[in-house]
């Protein structure tokens, strides 16, 4: 197959879960013979249009920043969406657009109908009325157009099944909704060694508003009252950093909490997490989270919280390998007091998250997609 995803921030220049998700998949379809093309804004310098692990990724485009005060460009989006209507060129059998950031959609719908190729949409999150929160009265515009989007013909990939539900939500078939989750470097994790400094608790992620780092503060506030030395380490960087490090020190955690900032390499992030004991994913808004699937294959349950726009809540299996609490600093504490205080849960959840990241593997995810995009191409 000839398969073109479409996507504006590339990996490993641009890095969130989006982005690992085409490279992982791209990357092994790749290894299967398949020929893999990225179209994408160009992060990178020199020439436009380079290869990786098996992936011919171009650049149709540049931009400084994808995001603005902490929150996705909307100019960024509208480019890339021209970009792709102008330079999204060649035959595929199968196009697969991101959903984010929606113009691109559109773009690579009118391509897909000109050269008659499969079109699908890979869908991270549906915002609905978050949109209005997220923008104010702005918000009536992103609510607008990812509803256009729903309603463009095209195959639809959901992450989660809380996804698939959102998508029921919009009006779009069923029958063409294919649930393939997110999935996770199962048997390369497993290689590397732990760090020697070692942390109860442990954080990789951006730090923007919706993910409520300031939570996992105040939980590590409440229990130092019990535990005086405990040790939590935060790993990323974004626009509420410096907010974050000023409510430790108001907290007086500077010797509880270390902020590390965004590590580079992977195997770094992953030897820190492996030195912890539990991982705490506080956010609010999440699609699939590979930080959970990652933070299982380490080793570590995962605590994170309701909320009607955390699909990463559906990911966890309540004591298995991690728990969903209330969105509340004391409902954490509390719950990272239990795991980290009984041995015996740790080590049975120590195990249960190790069976289900295995489970979730990249490989067996890419099988799920090669077997969508075949079947959808022999009903031509």
């Amino acid at each position: 197959m000839r398969i073109a995803y479409v996507y504006d921030a590339v990996y490993p220049w641009v890095k969130g879960g989006a982005e690992k998700r085409v490279y992982e998949i791209g990357k092994r379809l790749a290894e299967r013979g398949h020929e893999v093309h990225w179209f994408g804004l160009k992060w990178w310098n020199g020439a436009n249009t380079i290869e990786k692990d098996g992936i011919i990724i171009h650049g149709i485009g540049k931009w400084d920043n994808l995001y603005v005060n902490g929150r996705r460009s909307i100019g960024e989006g509208i480019y890339f969406g021209l970009k792709t209507l102008t330079s999204l060129k060649g035959k595929f059998d199968v196009i697969d657009c991101q959903n984010f950031p929606y113009f691109s959609c559109l773009s690579s719908r009118i391509k897909a109908s000109l050269i008659d190729s499969k079109f699908f949409i890979t869908w991270y999150e549906i915002w609905g009325d978050y949109w209005y929160e997220y923008l104010g009265r702005k918000g009536l515009f992103g609510y607008l157009i990812e509803k256009l989007v729903s309603k463009i013909q095209h195959y639809a990939i959901a992450i989660s099944e809380k996804i698939k539900e959102d998508l029921k939500a919009l009006g779009f078939p069923e029958s063409k909704i294919l649930v393939i989750p997110n999935g996770v470097d199962y048997c390369s994790i497993k290689k590397i060694d732990q760090r020697e400094e070692k942390f109860d608790v442990i954080y990789v992620g951006r730090l923007i508003s919706h993910k409520r780092v300031d939570l996992l503060i105040n939980a590590i506030a409440e229990i130092k009252k019990e535990i005086p030395d405990i040790k939590c380490g935060i790993i990323g960087d974004g626009p509420e950093r410096d907010n974050l490090r000023k409510l430790s020190l108001e907290k007086e955690l500077a010797d509880n909490i270390k902020f590390f900032g965004f590590i580079e390499d992977e195997k770094d992030v992953f030897s820190i997490i492996k030195a912890s004991k539990v991982f705490v994913l506080p956010s609010v808004r999440e699609g699939f989270p590979n930080t959970i699937l990652e933070a299982n294959a380490c080793g570590l349950p995962v605590i994170t919280v309701r909320h009607k726009k955390n699909a990463g809540a559906s990911v966890i299996w309540q004591g298995e390998n991690g728990f969903v609490v209330d969105l509340d600093a004391c409902a954490i504490a509390n719950k990272i007091l239990e795991i980290i205080q009984n041995t015996e849960i740790l080590e049975k959840m120590r195990k249960s998250s190790l069976e289900f990241a295995k489970t979730h593997d990249w490989y067996r995810i890419v099988d799920l997609i090669e077997k969508a995009y075949k079947e959808v191409i022999e009903c031509r």
